[in-house]
């Protein structure tokens, strides 16, 4: 690559992080090309400035020949924090093709009081060993089907509608999305009488409300820790520390 060609970024989304790194690295066109990739498992998700590509890239092979047929010279992984087969896919691609890779990691939230566990199915098993009665589970659609012999109620949050025969046996399903505010949150919990909230460790301003509204309410926490980054990649936990990475590559 030389110093005058535009260099190509693969900036893998789906996060707030990753759209606000996107519009932080577009005024940098086209020195740096940008092309956020979305899994494409939200409807109507909100999208990133510049060019966007939607859908899964098949696997570790999949994913080595679009980089290679796209010409991509860096990648950057600002997805979920629990999107572990994305994240290890990436960095195995990327350390066998010699690409430059960047993960940036929102920071986790300090546990305190809640109880750590290392899977949904942990958390279930939390859940009925301690009696819990009706309980505030958040952990996305994927994580609903560990939950469904548990003899207890559920509120159950997620953006999408969780797939047909993964629902407990009782539940109330509630479809949104957040940022949300902590008085709507402590409503929710006081109003269904919940006695537990069941969350992933994802970090971040924007369901922090709802550990802040556990706390006030006495509502005991169950907390599935994140999976560990794959050994040896680069990681940052600012937007701002990516986008002095990413050009630092042009210098």
């Amino acid at each position: 690559m030389t110093e005058t060609a535009t260099m190509r970024v693969l900036l893998l989304g789906g996060t707030g992080e990753a759209r606000a790194l996107a519009a932080a690295l577009h005024p940098l066109q086209p020195e740096i090309e940008v092309i956020s990739s979305l899994a494409g498992r939200v409807p109507d998700p909100a999208l990133p400035v510049g060019q966007v590509r939607i859908g899964g890239f098949g696997g570790v092979e999949g994913m080595r020949r679009w980089l290679r047929d796209e010409g991509i010279d860096a990648v950057v992984d600002a997805t979920h924090p629990f999107a572990e087969t994305i994240t290890t896919h990436a960095a195995q691609v990327c350390a066998e093709l010699g690409l430059p890779h960047l993960v940036l990691a929102r920071p986790a939230w300090s546990p305190g009081d809640a109880i750590v566990v290392a899977s949904d199915t942990e958390a279930a098993e939390v859940v009925a060993q301690r009696g819990f009665s009706r309980v505030f589970l958040t952990t996305g659609r994927s994580g609903t089907s560990a939950f469904r012999g548990v003899d207890a109620w559920f509120l159950i949050r997620a953006v999408t509608e969780p797939d047909a025969g993964t629902l407990p046996a009782r539940h109330e399903l509630l479809l949104s999305r957040g940022p949300y505010d902590y008085e709507g949150e402590l409503a929710l919990l006081r109003d269904h009488r919940i006695d537990a909230l069941v969350t992933k460790n994802s970090g971040g301003d924007m369901t922090q409300p709802k550990l802040d509204a556990a706390a006030t309410a006495g509502v005991a926490v169950i907390m599935v820790d994140r999976p560990p980054l794959p050994a040896g990649v680069h990681s940052v936990t600012t937007v701002e520390q990516a986008r002095d990475w990413v050009s630092s590559l042009r210098r």
